[in-house]
């Protein structure tokens, strides 16, 4: 019973370091639907970029 409990605790502290190393890098491919709102998608910089205000 112990070593069940040890096993399944450890298999539950290991699964975020598992899920992030899945989806390391991610982050960098931004596109013009991922920009937030106030903000729009610059070819040129290839990044999101704050709206004008008029």
């Amino acid at each position: 019973m112990k070593t069940t409990t040890t096993l399944a605790a450890l298999a539950i502290a290991l699964l975020p370091g598992l899920a992030f190393a899945q989806c390391a890098g991610e982050h960098v491919k931004q596109t013009a639907a991922s920009c937030m709102v106030g903000t729009t998608w610059d070819a040129a910089k290839g990044a999101c970029v704050e709206t004008p205000s008029s």
